[in-house]
């Protein structure tokens, strides 16, 4: 398995917007969805329309650590996905595979749709966890607090969030760029 790296550059997360877009308004969504949650690939895929429809909340059981997640979905995030799900039925899955009847898109076929975009633009180091990397990273850039962001991830500690959402690596990366002897 590779090591995936969160989205650092808000101009590059628009651009992977605008190319998934391309492929269709349910891969933008599923990019969307993971970047504004923080949810692993594995709570976002089994997502239906009533999980989110009129609702605040996303309300999961988590499939890694069997935990229960209840998660704000915020006023643009509402807007985005009351306009994805206006013509959809409660039962159908958010991300609805091409083939077959109401199935929701593996984890290959959600990687396969992150990567082409990623490839497209020439980015590198790109998985479906690049999301909820990218959800981490912004939420720790913008608000500064990683014991809220622990909580949300459910890591046992502070250091494993930063290292995880790729800060411990820019920090690093900082020391050794005026660092010569």
């Amino acid at each position: 398995m590779k090591y995936v790296q969160p989205i650092r550059n808000r101009d590059i997360i628009q651009k992977m917007k605008n190319e998934l877009l391309k492929g269709g308004s349910r891969n933008y969504m599923l990019f969307n969805i993971g970047i504004n949650t923080g949810l692993r690939i594995s709570d976002i895929l089994p997502l239906k329309v009533k999980d989110v429809k009129d609702k605040t909340h996303i309300n999961i059981i988590e499939k890694k650590t069997s935990k229960s997640k209840r998660l704000l979905i915020n006023t643009n995030l509402k807007i985005d996905i009351d306009d994805y799900i206006c013509n959809m039925d409660n039962n159908e899955f958010l991300f609805k595979s091409k083939k077959g009847n109401n199935v929701a898109i593996t984890r290959i076929q959600a990687y396969r749709i992150l990567n082409s975009a990623a490839n497209e633009l020439g980015i590198d180091e790109i998985g479906t966890h690049t999301m909820r990397k990218t959800f981490g990273y912004w939420h720790y850039k913008i608000y500064k607090d990683i014991a809220i962001l622990q909580n949300i991830f459910n890591h046992s500690s502070p250091s494993i969030t930063l290292k995880y959402i790729g800060i411990t690596d820019d920090i690093k990366d900082k020391t050794i760029e005026n660092f010569y002897l």
